[in-house]
């Protein structure tokens, strides 16, 4: 999280709001114009810089639809981040989540694929792309590349809430707090939330971010772990360095047949998919 105090913060947003209230205000009317200005980002040469080493995570499409396997991914994940359980679906806060294959691969599908391999669930998050074209469109820099390890990361001090970055993301990866989500957050017998990962606030952005705070204290993230930890589950997910060729994940992309999301974009996802 950014230190930056609430008086700069207020400076921020009031400068921001000075200056680009007139996008702001185009936005909420309808995103025509955004859009021809994220495909426009999209299409120059990247300014986002190369990062050491680049975090990646494999994903074992077979393993996945395991109803307990992606159950116990997800509930990981909610539980390591405070993720609230929202019951309207217009409002829901996702990091990881199953969506049917012909949506996540629509290049992947034919008219003479099965229905059942059309809707087949798939695990999907933030690809923390290599080039995110969610970077060049936020107004305050409040998502940014990290150059450690080339994580894609969101400031919530730093968000305004105008959702440029979601407009930009072309794989739907990033939530919107349309209201509190402290009152959704799942607790304990005491009413303890069971993680202490800073809780968020309404109006802002949030997404997967590979588990930053557990990579600290070099441990894996928290749905690999679960994975793991469920019969069947082993391998479900692969976590590690893919600039490192002796990394699992390395080893996988290069001895399996594995595919990402929407390479013709040229955004560079760092989530691959086993098929």
């Amino acid at each position: 999280m950014s230190s930056l105090k609430g008086s700069d913060l207020n400076t921020s947003r009031r400068s921001f709001l000075k200056e680009a209230g007139a996008a702001v205000v185009g936005l909420s009317c309808g995103l025509p114009v955004l859009g021809a200005s994220v495909r426009a980002v999209a299409q120059e040469t990247s300014s986002v810089p190369k990062s050491v080493k680049q975090w990646a995570m494999v994903v074992d499409v077979k393993k996945c639809q395991q109803e307990p396997v992606r159950h116990a991914v997800v509930e990981a994940c909610d539980r390591a981040h405070n993720i609230p359980h929202i019951p309207d679906p217009a409002d829901e806060v996702k990091w990881v989540w199953t969506e049917e294959y012909e949506h996540v691969f629509p290049d992947q599908v034919h008219h003479h694929m099965s229905e059942t391999e059309r809707v087949a669930p798939v695990l999907v998050m933030c690809n923390n792309c290599t080039d995110p074209p969610c970077v060049k469109v936020c107004p305050t820099q409040a998502t940014w590349k990290r150059e450690s390890d080339g994580i894609v990361m969101i400031d919530m001090h730093r968000c305004i809430g105008c959702r440029y970055c979601m407009a930009a993301c072309p794989y739907e990866s990033r939530s919107f707090n349309w209201r509190d989500p402290r009152p959704y957050i799942e607790t304990d017998a005491d009413g303890k939330y069971y993680s202490d990962y800073p809780t968020r606030m309404r109006g802002v952005v949030e997404k997967c971010d590979f588990c930053v705070e557990r990579l600290r204290d070099g441990r894996l993230p928290a749905c690999v772990e679960a994975a793991a930890g469920v019969e069947g589950g082993a391998g479900a997910l692969t976590f590690g360095d893919v600039t490192d060729p002796n990394s699992d994940v390395s080893r996988l992309i290069r001895d399996r047949e594995t595919i990402v999301r929407r390479p013709e974009l040229g955004t560079g996802p760092n989530v691959y998919y086993i098929v």
